[in-house]
């Protein structure tokens, strides 16, 4: 949904909100991010070049939490509160592994910072608000309906994400609040799920709880200081039990060693694999990036051993310019 479309949920689906209060404060410390990335940039293909979602002001300093893939290769980045200031900002940090992304406004960002939470005693069935920019009009009150493993084709894990239904429009970099303001998520995507055997729709959000231990090495380093996963550039999905490859990113270790679409990836250094995050674990758990990794996979009825010589995905995206 555009930014530039003016809406809003219906008043029955709008949370309660009591002037002054924490809640109202946190909604205040939502702001619109637009980015602006390269035609050549790598992740251009899919992720594409104008890119807006929402952003999550976090401390007195106004640095801004989102979710990464908004900024990654991003040349120039528009912050905009709900009071309309517009103030540019700096890629500063991309954690692959969370996928949380942090901005640093290059000016003065008059907004509240949100308090942080936790999804320590979250429960299904709870109630929270998923809010994007623009205030308690783009504000929705859902109930948790799973907190569970996700597992996405790009090579991406979370051990427990937060699923909410029903699903925020703009869902990227979408807040999740607790009812008391405090910061417990940030929307990453739209999904499917099952509810009481109905297929429904709602986001998926990534745990708070992940930020505080990388938080001061984003700041001042750009990065988590962990090292870099190894990357095979291999977008894969499950299908009827199996592994099944869908494409591989151009240039990548997969794409190098002739991995196709449709090949079935049964095995990671000998040991077979269950699922597409217990693919990815395997894989990571050889080493980090530049690890060699043997993989067994079935193509046309016929077993084929390969050996990637996995990458730091990083080394593949354009890096932010200080403005």
């Amino acid at each position: 949904m555009s930014d530039s479309t003016p809406w809003s949920f219906p008043e029955h689906l709008q949370p309660d909100v009591d002037e002054g209060s924490a809640l109202a404060q946190a909604l205040d410390g939502l702001v619109l991010l637009r980015a602006e990335v390269p035609e050549d940039a790598y992740t251009a293909p899919i992720l594409g070049t104008d890119r807006h979602g929402s952003g999550i002001v976090i401390d007195g300093d106004g640095l801004v939490l989102t979710i990464g893939y908004l900024i990654t290769e991003a040349s120039s980045i528009w912050l905009t509160t709900a009071s309309g200031v517009v103030v540019p900002g700096h890629a500063l940090a991309y954690d692959q592994a969370t996928g949380f992304g942090i901005v640093q406004p290059l000016g003065r960002l008059p907004a509240p910072a949100v308090r942080l939470g936790t999804v320590e005693s979250l429960e299904q069935g709870d109630t929270v608000v998923v809010a994007s920019h623009s205030g308690r009009a783009h504000a929705l009150k859902a109930q948790v309906i799973a907190l569970r493993e996700f597992a996405g084709y790009w090579e991406y894990v979370l051990d427990e994400a937060v699923f909410t239904s029903p699903a925020h429009p703009e869902w990227s970099g979408a807040a999740l609040l607790g009812l008391d303001g405090r910061l417990l998520g940030v929307g990453s995507l739209l999904v499917q799920e099952q509810v009481d055997g109905k297929p429904t729709q709602g986001n998926m959000l990534v745990p708070i709880d992940l930020l505080p231990p990388i938080l001061e090495e984003m700041r001042t380093l750009g990065r988590a200081g962990r090292a870099a996963r190894p990357w095979l550039g291999m977008y894969a999905a499950e299908n009827e039990g199996q592994v099944v490859v869908g494409g591989v990113a151009g240039g990548g270790p997969a794409q190098q060693v002739g991995v196709r679409p449709g090949d079935m990836v049964l095995e990671v250094a000998g040991e077979r694999v269950v699922d597409l995050a217990d693919l990815f674990r395997r894989v990571w758990r050889l080493g980090p990036a530049g690890t060699e990794v043997p993989l067994t996979i079935a193509r046309e009825g016929a077993l084929v051993a390969l050996k990637l010589r996995s990458a730091d995905r990083n080394d593949f995206l354009k890096k932010p310019r200080l403005h």
